[in-house]
């Protein structure tokens, strides 16, 4: 296996992580609160990516990503989306 390419790759390796953690949250979403349940580890929850390089719990996201956030969401590929953005504009990624 080829070594990561950099941040491209973290960025599609969190995309992965969080598709899969937030499609089981019931859509449409109101907010972050209706995502909880969805996660494995509820707020706890916690993203890598990069082999460690970068790491945060769904809490800590959270408490960044408030104002990037539009709800309610419809479906899981558009709160990935802005979920991305957010951790980019916040310098997370």
């Amino acid at each position: 296996m080829a070594p990561l390419g950099g941040m491209a790759d973290v960025e599609a390796e969190l995309r992965e992580q969080f598709t899969e953690a937030f499609s089981g949250a019931d859509f449409p979403v109101e907010n972050q609160m209706d995502l909880v349940p969805a996660l494995p580890n509820g707020p706890g929850t916690r993203f890598e990516a990069g082999d460690g390089d970068v790491s945060f719990t769904a809490m800590e996201m959270a408490a960044k990503l408030g104002s990037h956030q539009e709800f309610p969401y419809d479906d899981v590929e558009t709160l990935v989306d802005d979920v991305i953005a957010g951790l980019k504009a916040e310098d997370m990624l």
